[in-house]
């Protein structure tokens, strides 16, 4: 069960974020490419589930995500990440719920990679309110392969690793607090897959 809060933020509050007193140990750096994966008739949205293929570094991982709930930025959904092969889509050693793992192994055959992420990913993990919290900052695009269409991609994703849900909220409002003013980090319900979806929708 993946928890977490998804936060967007203006490029001119960027230097202000990177130098607050909770980031300024440094952060570990990653370029993320990402494919995501649904049928002509856009079955896996109609359920509200993203399957989605990463190559982080050298490896490759399949995940899934189930539709959950997301409100004011909050989301709380099941979600399933492993190590892959490319293309293989293999659903049923990854999903340990049987009849979602048998109703994905029956929509791959007709699954089509339909739009991507690129992106730089910085991560802390910050002790606050009791709470460890994985604190993602990404930059790059979305775009959709073979068309021109693409848009810029930054946020804030602040993930529950342990402790009290409360305290990503309680870490969001002193992130905001800086010594040179407050930054705008505004709750975001809208995910990258429900925005590379609305993108491949314009070329469709």
């Amino acid at each position: 069960m993946e928890t977490e809060l998804k936060l967007s933020l203006n490029e001119a509050d960027l230097p202000r974020l990177q130098t607050h007193p909770l980031m300024a140990k440094g952060a570990g750096k990653q370029r993320l490419l990402n494919t995501y994966f649904d049928t002509p008739d856009l079955a896996l949205k109609q359920r509200r589930m993203a399957v989605r293929e990463r190559l982080a570094g050298d490896q490759w991982l399949l995940t899934v995500k189930t539709a959950g709930q997301s409100q004011n930025g909050l989301s709380r959904r099941q979600e399933w990440e492993a190590p892959t092969t490319p293309g293989t889509l293999d659903f049923e050693s990854l999903v340990d719920d049987a009849a979602l793992a048998t109703d994905l192994m029956a929509l791959r055959p007709a699954l089509r990679a339909l739009f991507c992420t690129d992106f730089e990913r910085q991560c802390w993990v910050i002790e606050h309110a009791s709470a460890r919290i994985e604190v993602a900052l990404d930059q790059g695009r979305i775009h959709v392969p073979g068309t021109a269409l693409s848009e810029p991609l930054l946020e804030l994703e602040l993930e529950l690793l342990s402790g009290p849900e409360a305290a990503l909220l309680a870490l969001a409002d002193v992130l905001r607090q800086t010594p040179q003013g407050d930054l705008t980090l505004t709750p975001s319900d809208t995910s990258k897959a429900q925005r590379g979806m609305a993108l491949w929708r314009r070329a469709h």
